[in-house]
């Protein structure tokens, strides 16, 4: 609402255009004194008053109390739905265009909600093109013009910013930035379901990726036991496709293959290129893990496509880590060192994890020639990559690998050293460094309470 002086200025142009006197204007509900005062500023009027006033004088209450017709708010949210989804199914730059604008004409009209809307679009289309700094701007933005907002309506900035941060190789502050986010929810009485299915899915991958397997598979019972009261679809398959992730881990490759297929599903029905293109990939991830290298190369080859065609720079680098190792295991070691080369030109700025993982590949190529030297550096890189990262599962099999090779050329010394950093990390099995896992809502459903592992 503007300033008492800025409505009793409008509200004295409108009823002088409509040929009203003041008494015409106030009666019955109000004297004419009352919005004589108005008029000169004196009193800001209440919301009651101002609805009742923009009805004598056929305006709408946002009409009078900001200046703007309410239909600029309602074409700049329409807008914004359609630039979301030029995001699912166009091109992330296109959409990004249409976001920039959009948010230009919100930062005009003064409407934060749709500014906060805008910069979380732009924050999406960052995360796809892989500018993983801009997308983390994009979201702390949203997240301020949210700020007076309930909790349930900043859980996406937040979940952008941890999965930015993840994407860059930090896996602990996206833990930290999801599970403080989740206790925050549970603690207010504010359990919205879609808020706490959002970020449940979203900490799975960081807690698989640190080794924190059981916290991992909570987060997803939970999520799946509040997934019935979710009504957006695209959310509940993002929670399925984030469920497979602690079913591989647990062993159970069919259930991750079924969790799968749900997302699928619903992902083609709803054009989502990008979250399709996810699904192909896990999928080949999780028959690669079952020996079915055919059919991992086909599914990895279509995941690395489609994200190409949307210029999705890091996504498609971390498929083409996956397909080299599906390579590799095929005997086909030149085409999976020509990958891997694509990979490392990115740098290790966009993300520590997929540039370590190709660097672990291509020592165990340089391992496969007899390359002992090169087949050292390599495993050295990537073991400095992913320390940064925190990824104790890589880190553990890296350090074995690199104790391994150090053991064979007659470094017994320094083989113990790899192989007791090796054991550091796998110190504590299922935990994470970050202290106690976030307390679980206080009932799911509407039922018994769940208890926390």
């Amino acid at each position: 609402m503007d300033e008492p002086a800025e409505i009793g200025r409008r509200v004295a142009r409108i009823r002088a255009e409509r040929g009203l006197t003041q008494r015409a204007l106030a009666e019955p509900s109000y004297t004419p004194a009352y919005v004589s005062t108005l008029e000169a500023g004196k009193v800001r009027p209440s919301e009651t008053a101002l609805r009742f006033l923009a009805g004598r004088l056929g305006v709408s209450y946002e009409e009078l109390a900001t200046g703007r017709p309410a239909h600029l708010a309602t074409e700049l949210r329409l807008a914004l739905t359609d630039a979301q989804q030029t995001l699912a199914t166009g091109d992330a730059a296109e959409a990004a265009g249409h976001y920039r604008r959009l948010l230009s004409d919100a930062r005009g009209l003064g409407l934060e909600p749709e500014q906060a809307e805008a910069l979380l679009g732009l924050g999406d289309c960052a995360l796809e093109a892989g500018e993983l700094g801009s997308a983390i701007a994009h979201f702390e933005e949203a997240e301020r013009l949210l700020a007076g907002e309930p909790l349930p309506r900043r859980a996406r900035p937040v979940r952008g910013r941890a999965v930015a941060h993840l994407l860059a190789g930090e896996l602990r502050y996206a833990c930290y930035l999801l599970e403080t986010a989740i206790d925050e929810l549970n603690a207010s009485g504010l359990a919205d379901p879609e808020a706490l299915v959002l970020l449940y899915a979203a900490v799975i991958g960081p807690y698989i990726d640190m080794g924190a397997h059981a916290r991992a598979a909570h987060a997803a019972e939970l999520a799946l036991a509040l997934a019935p009261q979710v009504d957006d679809p695209a959310l509940v398959a993002g929670m399925h496709r984030q469920v497979a992730r602690t079913f591989l881990a647990a062993g159970r490759p069919a259930d991750a293959d079924a969790s799968l297929a749900k997302a699928q599903a619903v992902y083609r029905q709803l054009r989502l290129r990008t979250d399709l293109a996810h699904c192909h990939w896990m999928r080949g991830y999780v028959q690669a893990q079952n020996g079915d290298l055919a059919a991992a190369e086909a599914e990895l080859r279509t995941a690395r496509d489609m994200l190409a065609a949307r210029r999705a720079a890091l996504y498609t680098a971390q498929v083409e880590v996956e397909l080299a190792d599906v390579l590799r295991r095929l005997g086909r070691g030149a085409e999976a060192a020509e990958l891997l080369a694509g990979v490392l030109e990115l740098g290790d700025s966009r993300g520590a994890v997929h540039a370590g993982g190709a660097h672990r590949l291509l020592g165990l190529m340089a391992q496969e020639r007899g390359e002992t030297g090169a087949a050292e550096r390599h495993y050295r890189q990537a073991l400095a990559l992913l320390e940064r990262s925190g990824a104790s599962g890589d880190l553990a099999d890296l350090c074995r690998l690199l104790g391994d090779l150090l053991r064979r050329t007659g470094r017994t010394e320094a083989a113990l050293d790899a192989y007791r950093t090796g054991l550091g990390h796998r110190a504590a099995p299922g935990t994470t460094t970050l202290g106690p896992a976030p307390a679980a809502p206080p009932a799911v459903l509407g039922g018994d309470p769940v208890r926390p592992d």
